[in-house]
């Protein structure tokens, strides 16, 4: 499976804007924006006025840089999204925040998507009490996503049991049973992630 290898705070400052892809270091002030607010590269520091297609440009590369997918994934997730019914944007942001890596994320069973990618594919993760370590697999209201019963000795787990939660309003968990169901799919207003997902409806229609 084709993934991002190179230095995660690259992105962040090519972004401008935290993209929380280090889990608790975004938050510290070992935070690379914070140290450096400005584009890597020896021209990072030289701002130039943007058109509209670099507008529509970065915020796709920006929504792809949050969720963790490569260009072809988030071209083929647009697709799909495009056939639904409903609001292109809307139906984008839908799918990438049911992605069974987004979830568990989101169920506070990771400290970044990244992390969350990694645990799903070593196979940490039940869902209606079967086995499923594919990332990018979709996750249906009236799941139920909970730790193997192997893995809840592991010290990453524990320590989640010792920690407060704060989930998105279509989600619930339940930190001692380490498991968490989706109640419904999640509305506009409910997804915080700040992409200006028209932008990007803008670009992929040229």
């Amino acid at each position: 499976m084709a993934r991002y290898t190179d230095a995660s705070c690259r992105l962040c400052r090519r972004e401008s804007q935290k993209l929380f892809l280090k889990g608790e270091r975004c938050y510290s002030v070992k935070c690379a924006l914070e140290k450096r607010n400005y584009a890597p590269g020896q021209h990072g520091q030289n701002r130039k006025k943007i058109s509209d297609y670099g507008l529509q440009l970065r915020e796709k590369q920006k929504a792809k840089r949050f969720y963790g997918l490569l260009e072809t994934q988030f071209r083929n997730t647009f697709e799909k999204a495009a056939k639904k019914k409903g609001i292109t944007g809307e139906n984008l942001l839908v799918m990438l925040e049911t992605r069974m890596d987004n979830v568990v994320f989101r169920m506070g069973f990771a400290s970044s998507r990244k992390e969350a990618r990694q645990l799903v594919t070593h196979g940490h993760f039940l869902v209606n009490g079967k086995k499923l370590d594919i990332p990018s697999a979709h996750v249906k209201p009236g799941s139920v996503v909970k730790v193997k019963e192997k893995s809840h000795n592991s010290p990453k787990f524990k320590e989640i049991k010792d920690m407060s939660i704060s989930v998105p309003a279509w989600i619930t968990v339940n930190v001692e049973k380490l498991e968490g169901s989706v109640l419904a799919l999640p509305r506009r207003e409910e997804i915080d992630t700040p992409i200006a997902e028209h932008l990007i409806v803008e670009l992929y229609s040229k």
